[in-house]
């Protein structure tokens, strides 16, 4: 009688560091929208991760380094996505999304406390041009001359802010303020 059982490939170094890295992402992410930035810590993060304190120092060897990459991996993530839409059927209600769920509100945490936090601000600041730069690469591709640089650099300070206040409103209230500002920023916008 043969033996038919496989073994499974083993996995290159390249693959588990990857996988290592991506684990700790996406628990940093998770930890940052759970806890906020100030209950954030490595230690929590590696457990969720389910790697060991010193596998997390190795591939991150500060709370602000993961914490940073771990966004700017969900920024990546989060483009990519934006640019498989729809360009023709594609409004400011994207906009929108662009700006909500764990990447906005983890993003938000870092901001925040980066207002008052020197090594943060300065390891923010290059994520923060990131994020503008992707999002004017996606509002050219998407918005295309529909709208000018000037009205779409609005419009993300507009999606920004409107993000941030609906964190303090109900789910129908933030559904009744879109009914009644979309059209008018749709309107200001395309007209510009």
């Amino acid at each position: 009688m043969s033996d038919t059982t496989t073994v499974p490939a083993r996995r290159t170094q390249a693959e588990r560091t990857a996988s290592t890295r991506a684990r700790l992402l996406d628990a940093a992410i998770d930890v940052l929208v759970d806890l906020g930035y100030a209950r954030t810590s490595t230690q929590e993060i590696a457990r969720r991760a389910g790697v060991s304190r010193g596998a997390q120092l190795h591939h991150f060897p500060t709370r602000e380094a993961l914490v940073v990459a771990a966004v700017e991996h969900l920024v990546d993530r989060r483009l990519a996505e934006f640019l498989t839409v729809d360009r023709d059927a594609a409004g400011l209600e994207l906009l929108l999304e662009a700006f909500s769920g764990p990447l906005f509100h983890a993003a938000l945490e870092l901001w925040v406390a980066a207002r008052t936090d020197p090594s943060l601000h300065a390891a923010v600041l290059p994520l923060e041009r990131k994020v503008t730069e992707a999002l004017e690469l996606g509002g050219r591709e998407i918005y295309g001359d529909r709208m000018s640089p000037a009205a779409f650099e609005l419009s993300i300070e507009l999606a920004r802010g409107m993000a941030v206040s609906a964190i303090l409103r109900s789910p129908g209230e933030e559904k009744d303020m879109r009914a009644r500002l979309l059209p008018v920023w749709e309107k200001a916008v395309t007209e510009a």
